[in-house]
């Protein structure tokens, strides 16, 4: 572990931290790291005592008193609702007679979206945070931690401090300057276009699609797209992650990076997903339906997303994890990035050769994506 010289603390939650001093460190562009998003979480009773995501964000304090580090740390009793999946991680550490939870994750709960987690007021102070995840992890004789959907720039700060290095990959659109839709189609091979142009007109035959943000977001929306978010999370889950309460904060205190966009037949909502507006990204989360239309999934999730992103000038989508039918849509395959503290050496070293034999696969699907991409070439 690193010499350190600076102390850390740990507090009981995101919430017992002042929100300007939180934001301060965590920067105004993405929002899942924001106090807003993890404080309202906490509120919510969506992360907390009996969920499984125990708060424990560390903090170092800066000579002027003011909080100049922090990390956004859990105690998880489970490995549900991180998209890095380490399931087989804990059924070995489990078959050779440990305890592999709780465990240390520094994340933004049930969000794979790449951003900062190591949160830097004062860039200097980037070994001492991680020291301080390693000691809170020793101190307390646990397996591990694991710091998920890291941004690829904090990446060599784990590295540095010997923490291993998992790679994966999303699906991510890149706004190549497009003045329109169409002006994306542009891009793409002309067979794409024409399939593309087919969903759209199929998938909103006979609709209205709303696109809802900041004032226009009420209550009674909310109520509409939790039947839609329920519907999904038990069909993918077995049950939701987030409460209710979760969506009406929500439109309390982030609506202006709020994006809801709603199906509309006869006035009756029949589709809706939700995004979340970031500093040059626009995040598509959440998805449900109540009437299935073909190809209305592709259209709210991924052609509305980029509608919306050109009409702001935004870099880019992060349509969230996992989903190769994306690649069809002009959405392409990039890296995505973990680290993971292993204080036990043969359980490391165990895991360093699956990781670097998944890196191999991971790495080669890439590859054969990204020859698949529909663009026009040459």
């Amino acid at each position: 572990m690193a010499d350190v010289s600076v102390t850390a603390r740990v507090a009981g939650g995101v919430r017992e931290v002042p929100k300007d001093q939180w934001d301060a460190c965590a920067g105004p562009d993405n929002p899942f790291v924001s106090h807003d998003f993890l404080s309202i979480l906490e509120e919510s009773g969506s992360v907390g005592p009996d969920t499984g995501w125990q708060p424990l964000p560390l903090l170092i304090d800066g000579p002027d008193g003011r909080i100049a580090a922090a990390l956004p740390a859990y105690a998880k009793t489970h490995s549900q609702g991180e998209y890095v999946f380490d399931h087989g991680w804990a059924d070995a550490w489990h078959r050779a007679g440990g305890e592999y939870y709780p465990k240390i994750q520094i994340a933004a709960p049930f969000s794979p979206v790449p951003g900062p987690r190591l949160l830097l007021r004062d860039p200097a102070l980037a070994p001492a945070l991680i020291a301080a995840a390693e000691t809170l992890v020793d101190r307390n004789e646990l397996s591990s931690a694991h710091a998920t959907f890291v941004e690829e720039s904090q990446i060599p700060l784990f590295e540095a401090a010997g923490w291993l290095i998992r790679e994966d990959s999303q699906f991510h659109w890149a706004n190549r300057g497009y003045a329109s839709f169409e002006d994306f189609l542009g891009d793409l091979s002309s067979r794409k276009r024409k399939d593309i142009r087919k969903e759209r007109a199929k998938a909103v035959e006979g609709l209205d699609i709303l696109h809802l943000t900041g004032a226009d977001l009420q209550e009674s929306h909310w109520d509409i797209f939790w039947r839609f978010y329920q519907d999904t999370g038990a069909r993918k889950w077995g049950r939701p992650y987030l409460t209710r309460t979760f969506f009406s904060l929500l439109g309390e205190r982030m609506a202006d990076r709020t994006l809801l966009m709603l199906a509309m037949r006869d006035g009756r909502a029949i589709a809706g997903a939700l995004n979340m507006i970031g500093g040059d990204t626009l995040y598509g989360r959440y998805w449900g339906c109540t009437e299935e239309v073909p190809f209305l999934h592709f259209e709210l999730c991924y052609y509305q997303a980029i509608d919306a992103a050109i009409a702001r000038g935004l870099s880019r989508v992060e349509a969230g994890a996992q989903g190769g039918h994306k690649l069809a849509r002009g959405y392409s395959p990039v890296p995505t990035w973990s680290a993971h503290y292993i204080p036990n050496p043969s359980f490391r070293r165990a895991i360093a050769d699956f990781i670097e034999r998944e890196r191999m696969g991971v790495q080669q699907d890439r590859l054969w994506l990204e020859e698949r991409a529909p663009f026009r070439k040459g």
